[in-house]
């Protein structure tokens, strides 16, 4: 089973979406218990393109929330790098 863990970038984006979004008191918990879902499966997310390429993407426990991940097989870890909202022009999976 691999390692689950988000990136300083990630909590802070979390931190962000969770204020910005009034998500509920449980928005932790929320996410934690969708991404355990990679410590089994961590290839389970889709693969990105473009400048995303090297990046897997999940979604979280709202459907416009997206954990962008990298699989590190040689530590057999995930890290979560950005948590983003796929309605932002900006999202990983924007054109």
């Amino acid at each position: 089973m691999a390692s689950v863990e988000l990136s300083a970038t990630a909590l802070q984006d979390l931190d962000g979406l969770i204020e910005t979004r009034s998500l509920p008191a449980d928005a932790r918990e929320r996410v934690k218990r969708r991404l355990e879902l990679l410590e089994a499966f961590p290839r389970i997310g889709r693969r990105l393109e473009g400048r995303w390429h090297n990046y897997r993407v999940l979604l979280g426990p709202w459907r416009w929330m997206l954990f962008v991940y990298l699989v590190l097989d040689e530590e057999d870890r995930v890290l979560i790098v950005t948590v983003q909202d796929a309605r932002a022009a900006d999202a990983a999976t924007s054109e």
